[in-house]
């Protein structure tokens, strides 16, 4: 008898063109291979501009989007399966794009009442002196992998923070710092994972620390009290209703000193690499990374709204 995962060919988008491709195709490898041991019919596809064809000629039902960073995570390749009619993966076209955008995220979040660190944006070819104490964290909008980030601690700092920053993309926000712990939790199909907290060996939670193995400590499930530790989770869940998320996702936080919790981004498309976290929470929960794919496979749904066609 068939097996009925081998009725639809699965098309695992990686890769693409953003600065996040190495650690894409990392994700990309693992889901291919997960999804094999599965027995699903799979086929890995490097995204780059002739992706449409590739797409057709592949004959793909649903595509597992692995991708990060822009024109994968930002809503351009949600667009595009829409149009396509391809059922995928994660959050649909607006979530995605709001998300990416971590200012126009974190003015929805102010909006709803959902904790934030206070921010700023700058001008363009400009800078601005904000008008919260130091330390500063100045950020691209739409990076992700901590890329482009920098920490100022001191004033004559900022002006080049916010210039390298502005190498990555025209838009930068400057954050207040929340000095305290670093806590993540990951969402599965509208469902909190337990909260990890985050420890990286040496300065903060930046790229190398996030990919190189041994750089950072996670704590599963944080050592935080049981009130901590659901309102981390609601206010995950929160924010990831707030920008209107779907499949799987991850919301990062700040903890101060007085438990006070910050959302600081969410991410519609977290890593799921030998050292990203959300396949740690659900390891922890007792889901294997294999049962973690296919959990996130059998949610995509087609986000184009076929009754208004």
């Amino acid at each position: 008898m068939s097996n009925p995962r081998e009725n639809k060919r699965v098309g695992v988008l990686m890769g693409g063109i953003s600065h996040e491709r190495e650690v894409s195709l990392k994700t990309g490898r693992a889901v291919c291979r997960a999804m094999r041991e599965e027995g699903y019919d799979v086929v890995g596809l490097n995204v780059s501009f002739d992706i449409v064809e590739r797409l057709l000629a592949q004959r793909v039902d649903v595509a597992f989007i692995a991708l990060h960073g822009r024109w994968g995570e930002d809503g351009t390749v949600q667009g595009l399966l829409e149009l396509l009619q391809i059922p995928y993966t994660g959050s649909g076209v607006l979530a995605s794009a709001l998300a990416m955008n971590k200012i126009k995220s974190k003015e929805l979040f102010v909006y709803h009442g959902i904790p934030t660190p206070p921010f700023v944006v700058p001008p363009p070819h400009d800078s601005v002196q904000p008008p919260f104490p130091l330390p500063w964290v100045v950020k691209p909008a739409s990076e992700g992998s901590t890329i482009g980030i920098h920490i100022v601690r001191e004033t004559e700092g900022l002006a080049a923070a916010v210039n390298e920053a502005r190498d990555y993309d025209r838009e930068v926000l400057i954050e207040q710092f929340i000095s305290g712990r670093e806590l993540t939790v990951g969402i599965l199909n509208g469902n909190p994972l337990p909260v990890i907290e985050v420890v990286p060996k040496e300065g903060f939670y930046d790229y190398r620390a996030k990919y190189t193995a041994g750089m950072t400590d996670y704590i599963i499930p944080a050592e935080v009290s049981d009130d901590v530790m659901k309102a981390a989770q609601d206010v995950a869940l929160r924010s990831y209703a707030t920008l209107g998320c779907n499949g799987c996702a991850r919301v990062d936080l700040r903890m101060a000193a007085d438990a006070h919790l910050f959302v600081t981004e969410l991410n519609t498309l977290p890593g799921m690499t030998d050292t990203s976290l959300v396949p740690k929470a659900a390891a922890y929960q007792g889901l294997t990374f294999n049962q973690l794919v296919v959990a996130i496979l059998e949610d995509a749904s087609l986000k184009v709204q076929t009754e208004a066609v």
